[in-house]
């Protein structure tokens, strides 16, 4: 019996790794052709026109700049081209001085991390920098001198750079996807906490900071994808007019962060409150619907900031800020029927919340802070 559970949970795993596998080789399918021509081109450019044999190094380094990573390409096309030129020089350098051999390439390797390090806090870099010294140590110079792989590198880095802006892909895709998934998260924690003051369970509200406190790699992750957006449009013709919204949605990341951390102190104090039995039953009742609606007015921010139509996109978000505005000029403690002080510092603690997605729906500070019931 355990022999036959076990097989069948190996069959699930494996239908379940070969679905996501599949899933993922689709998604990238577009993304491996550019980078497939882009390296062949790069290797036969370098070794037609430029007369290199072997140009391995044009290869890889265009691989490496344009890669699957959500860091901006220029960063690492330079970093590729100065890594690979530094890692010679140095290589060149310290051969010179110790001659060749195997406790001369940990020398040089070890002085050529600490150098990259030094200089620059990128790994891309210092990966290059230490490669080619290293490189430089233990294999002979290829014909036309050491440097013909600095060359090849940055012949490598163009042709990435070439790639993103004759063929890019639209920058607004995966910030997009990122909001969807951080505001998701955010609406989440928010209806956690509305069914821990309903069922009176602390637990469930902990379980809502710990959801809250698992958001802060998915803004982070964001930030980079939008500084990599703001590398594409800016670099590429075709996608210049999308400066703006990509702007915005930067500018609306910023509250949405504050707001999430918000929610993690909201949800902490809460547990306490639940404990603590500091919320009378009206009170429950009308927090957790203003909790209930804001997770539903953050849904509907969630399709202003991910539509593609910029008129439905201002539809949507003109929704959401009404409904955050409605649901804001109730946050009184008297108004949600809320007598003791612990309750009332759950609600106060709601208040910048608000505050910071008002600001996020595109509603200016004063005007966010002004909808608040005077206290």
């Amino acid at each position: 019996m355990a022999a036959a559970k076990g097989l069948n949970a190996s069959k699930r795993f494996l239908r379940a790794r070969v679905r996501t596998g599949l899933v993922r080789s689709r998604n990238s399918l577009t993304p491996a052709i550019q980078m497939t021509v882009c390296a062949v081109g790069a290797y036969a450019f370098a070794e037609y026109v430029l007369g290199h044999q072997g140009p391995l190094f044009a290869a890889t380094s265009s691989l490496i700049a344009l890669g699957f990573s959500r860091d901006p390409r220029l960063r690492r096309v330079i970093e590729v081209g100065l890594g690979c030129t530094l890692g010679i020089v140095v290589g060149d350098l310290l051969l010179h001085w110790l001659g060749a051999g195997i406790w001369q390439a940990a020398v040089v390797l070890l002085f050529s991390i600490l150098l990259a390090r030094f200089l620059d806090s990128g790994t891309i870099f210092t990966t290059q920098l230490g490669l080619q010294s290293l490189l430089v140590v233990l294999l002979p110079a290829p014909a036309g001198g050491p440097f013909t792989r600095s060359l090849d590198a940055v012949v490598g880095g163009v042709c990435a750079l070439l790639v993103t802006i004759l063929v890019p892909k639209d920058p607004r895709r995966e910030p997009r996807k990122d909001i969807q998934k951080i505001l998701h998260e955010l609406a989440e924690v928010l209806r956690e906490c509305a069914t821990a003051m309903i069922e009176s369970d602390s637990t469930i509200a902990w379980h809502a900071l710990i959801r809250g406190r698992n958001c802060q790699p998915l803004v982070d992750r964001m930030r980079q994808t939008l500084r990599a957006s703001g590398e594409v449009a800016t670099l590429a013709p075709a996608h210049r007019r999308h400066r703006d919204e990509l702007a915005g949605l930067e500018h609306s990341l910023e509250y949405i962060d504050l707001a999430l951390r918000n929610s993690r102190v909201f949800a902490r104090r809460l547990t306490s409150a639940i404990n603590h039995a500091a919320l009378s039953d009206e009170a429950i009742d009308s927090i957790s619907e203003v909790l209930q609606e804001t997770a539903a007015a953050i849904d509907e921010m969630t399709i202003g900031l991910s539509e593609q139509s910029e008129g439905t996109r201002r539809v949507h978000l003109r929704r959401a800020r009404n409904d955050l505005s409605d649901i804001a000029a109730r946050l009184h403690p008297k108004m949600l029927d809320v007598q003791r002080l612990e309750g009332e510092t759950v609600v106060m603690l709601f208040r910048p919340l608000m505050v910071d997605l008002l600001e996020a729906s595109g509603m200016e500070p004063e005007e966010a802070r002004a909808v608040l019931p005077a206290l």
